[in-house]
């Protein structure tokens, strides 16, 4: 962390109706955001043009002793001088969250994309946040509209993805047979 905190630093900030923590690494404090990954929070902050390590180089600059320096620069290396959530501009903000919107318009390949050829559109996209579960949401009422395998299996609350059943997962779902009297 930096020796003194700005006057300007949000500890909380509020991106895509998300609580960020203002005291992580921004490329960590991203991750909160439902749909946004670290890799994916890296290169966004890659894209744009977010320099993760430029509050260190500028308190090397200040000060002239020799032993602060190699202090400031032993800490950089070993990763505690980085830039947190809560240091950035809004116009770095405003700038990374624009990459989160568009990503395709920043030459973000689409294998790198968490939404693959949409039902739809057949459009490739990153969702994030409210729209995540809107279109988790979505895919599973069509699945159980049409009457699909996962779809049924969705609806009766079975494992989905081809994992066993008769021993595991046996907690929650039916109750025990009563003896009579």
């Amino acid at each position: 962390m930096s020796l003194v905190a700005n006057e300007d630093f949000q500890h909380i900030l509020r991106v895509l109706n998300t609580n960020v923590d203002g005291k992580q690494k921004i490329m960590f404090a991203m991750t909160s955001i439902k749909g946004i990954g670290r890799r994916f929070a890296n290169i966004a902050c890659k894209k744009a043009d977010v320099d993760m390590n430029k509050r260190c180089f500028f308190l090397l600059v200040e000060f002239n002793c020799s032993l602060i320096r190699t202090f400031l620069w032993l800490l950089l290396k070993l990763g505690f001088l980085f830039v947190r959530a809560g240091e950035l501009t809004a116009a770095e903000l405003d700038s990374v969250m624009t990459v989160v919107a568009n990503p395709r318009q920043f030459k973000i390949p689409n294998w790198f994309l968490n939404r693959k050829k949409d039902y739809k559109d057949g459009k490739y996209s990153q969702v994030v946040s409210n729209a995540l579960d809107m279109k988790l949401r979505d895919d599973l009422e069509r699945l159980k509209k049409i009457r699909n395998h996962r779809g049924l299996r969705h609806y009766w609350g079975l494992r989905v993805r081809g994992q066993h059943t008769k021993t595991t997962g046996r907690r929650g779902k039916t109750v025990g047979v009563s003896k009579k009297r």
